[in-house]
């Protein structure tokens, strides 16, 4: 839901205002992300023409790119599900998380003391 409402609120052509428009890719979002994330590029070059001449809406270039990211995320949300199952693993794993903060914060108490001329008591 969050991916489909990001993807929605994204900020198309102004000028373009009814899909027989000719739209402008230049300065689009939408494309700018299809350009990073799209592995279509010849398809991509195609809709992008197709977006310039008009009849194709802003609607269908948001579905697209929507489905792109759903798809790149998917394995990402497959790991987190399986990983939120092990209780124990997460725990150790912010134990862990924390015990490494905690030694870095120390050092770096211990850097600002010396570098100030500070005494601790």
């Amino acid at each position: 839901e969050d991916i489909r409402a990001a993807v929605k609120a994204m900020f198309t052509d102004p000028h373009h205002l009814r899909v027989e428009d000719p739209g402008r890719v230049e300065g689009h979002v939408v494309f700018t992300y299809l350009d990073a994330f799209d592995p279509d590029q010849k398809a991509l070059a195609e809709l992008k023409a197709h977006y310039q001449s008009g009849g194709l809406g802003d609607g269908k270039i948001k579905a697209r790119l929507e489905a792109i990211l759903q798809e790149l995320i998917a394995p990402i949300r497959a790991r987190r599900t399986q990983l939120s199952q092990d209780r124990a693993y997460i725990l150790e794993v912010i134990k862990e998380g924390t015990e490494r903060a905690r030694e870095r914060t120390e050092a770096t108490k211990r850097d600002v003391v010396n570098a100030l001329g500070l005494f601790q008591f």
